[in-house]
């Protein structure tokens, strides 16, 4: 098993910035692509951003593109937040890919390991 804990949410201000972190821990070897996720109230869970399990590939939604930026450092995720507007407040979640030969995906179904999440919330 894999365990992941997200941080770094919070209330801010449209225009604003915060930095997510998700370590993961547990069954390292099943550790390749991660990705974030976000859910906001009443709407299904949508792809925000991944990364290969080598830092070489992201992969970024349209609606986050040029604003936020995913990076890695082993076994830890981080996703930057910049220029955020009320739109972007929801529930962020990062999520582990165990297969090694997956190539990047947009699809929740494609992750085999969650957070619990942390809430970004943008006020106007």
């Amino acid at each position: 098993q894999v365990q992941l804990v997200e941080s770094g949410g919070g209330l801010v201000q449209a225009g604003g910035s915060l930095r997510l972190s998700c370590a993961a821990s547990g069954r390292t070897v099943e550790i390749y692509n991660m990705g974030w996720f976000r859910q906001a109230p009443g709407k299904e869970r949508e792809f925000v951003a991944a990364i290969h399990w080598n830092g070489g590939s992201t992969y970024y939604a349209d609606s986050v593109k040029d604003r936020f930026t995913i990076a890695r450092d082993k076994n830890t995720v981080y996703l930057q937040l910049n220029n955020l507007n009320p739109e972007d407040t929801a529930v962020y979640y990062c999520a582990v890919d165990r297969e090694i030969w997956n190539p990047l995906s947009d699809r929740a179904e494609k992750y085999d390991y969650w957070g619990q999440g942390t809430q970004v919330t943008v006020s106007s």
